[in-house]
Parts: C-alpha cells; sequence; structure tokens
C-alpha cells in the first residue's frame, strides 16, 4: 500500500477532555502550558470542563459534524504530526477509544456512511462489541441498552512497562491483569486520581 492509499483512512487525530492538566500531569503525562500533550500524533486537549472525554477530531474523516451525538471534528488529509515530548509514564501510544451505545445498529449505519469501516463484531456475554479502525487507534463500540445516548467512555494507553508504571504510580493504579488481547497485561486508573473518564494503560504484545 503506497503512503497516499494509507492517508485516506480516517485516523484519530485528537481528543478533548475535561479533567485539568494537573490530574494528567500526577498520572506522568507531560503537558505543556498551553494544556495539550501528544502520544503517538494524537493531540490531547485536557481542562475542557463538563465529564470524561468530550470530543475528538478524526483525521480523513468522511462528512461534516457530530457523529450520533458525539462531537467530532474533521482534520485536512495530512499527515499526522510527531509523538511530542516524552511522557515519563512510558507512554507510547493511544491503544483503543471505547464509545457505548444503546443503538448498536444505528451507530454503525452512522459510522460505515463516514468512512468508518467494521473490522470484526464480538459477542460479549448479551452485548455486541464493534471494532474499527483509527489509524494506529481502535475505536471499541460497546453496546450497551441503558445508556442514555451514544457517549464516550474511556480510552487506554500503551506502554512498554507496566510494571515501572505501577511501581510509579502507586495506590491511583489498579492491579495489572490478562487483557483481551492475548500475551498482553492491563491495569485501570483507580478513582483516586479524579479523573471522570475511565483510564487504562496495557502493555505492548
Amino acid at each position: 500500500m503506497t503512503g497516499d492509499a494509507a492517508l485516506r483512512r480516517p485516523e484519530l487525530a485528537g481528543l478533548e477532555l475535561a479533567d485539568p492538566a494537573a490530574r494528567w500531569q500526577a498520572l506522568g503525562f507531560t503537558v505543556g502550558e498551553d494544556g495539550r500533550f501528544t502520544v503517538g500524533g494524537v493531540v490531547m486537549e485536557v481542562g475542557r470542563g463538563g465529564r470524561g472525554i468530550t470530543g475528538w477530531a478524526i483525521r480523513g474523516l468522511s462528512g461534516d459534524g457530530a457523529i450520533d451525538g458525539l462531537a467530532t471534528e474533521g482534520v485536512e488529509l495530512a499527515a499526522p504530526g510527531d509523538g511530542g515530548a516524552p511522557h515519563p509514564n512510558g507512554v507510547l501510544a493511544v491503544d483503543h477509544v471505547v464509545v457505548v451505545t444503546p443503538a448498536f445498529d444505528r451507530l454503525s449505519a452512522v459510522l460505515d456512511a463516514r468512512g468508518l469501516t467494521l473490522r470484526r463484531v464480538r459477542q460479549a456475554g448479551e452485548r455486541r462489541q464493534g471494532f474499527r479502525r483509527l489509524g494506529p487507534t481502535i475505536m471499541e463500540i460497546v453496546e450497551a441498552p441503558e445508556a442514555d445516548a451514544t457517549a464516550f467512555w474511556g480510552l487506554t494507553f500503551t506502554l512498554a512497562d507496566l510494571g515501572a508504571l505501577a511501581a510509579r504510580l502507586g495506590p491511583l493504579l489498579g492491579e495489572a491483569r490478562d487483557a483481551v488481547q492475548p500475551g498482553r497485561r492491563i491495569a485501570t486508573v483507580r478513582r483516586e486520581a479524579g479523573l471522570s473518564t475511565a483510564v487504562a494503560f496495557m502493555d505492548l504484545e
């Protein structure tokens, strides 16, 4: 595949995060004076107010406007930026962003129309999970009939040494456990960190 062809695929360019910079810095992220930090070419804008993930930007997205209620900004078709300043926590990339929806089929149709191609569906008990590629990042859609509306739920970062992060964060990070992805381990950030969105860290394959 040529470089031009790869750029035609939608990919995650940025996330808007409600929580203030200090809470992200406590987790080992290097936040600039402009309230931004970059992970694997994805720009995080923090301190946006509200709760959780408040919006995202997708490079190369078809169409304009929100995606089933998710605040969405299209970005011109251009190569992503560099990874930004290194982070003391060792984070390398955004592995996946999780969205919950009470209307799985409706959201799926909207995503198809916007150029976000379905890769696979996984049955998890009575709930479906759909997976779509946003460049290096995966969009995970979780069917949640009890939800009031489609909404961002959380995100997972990838890093090389989960044990070192656990030692650094101490009580802010939960115990590592086996991830759904074979051979990988994952740990979630605890409530004590004060974040309004679910955040996890996962080691590399």
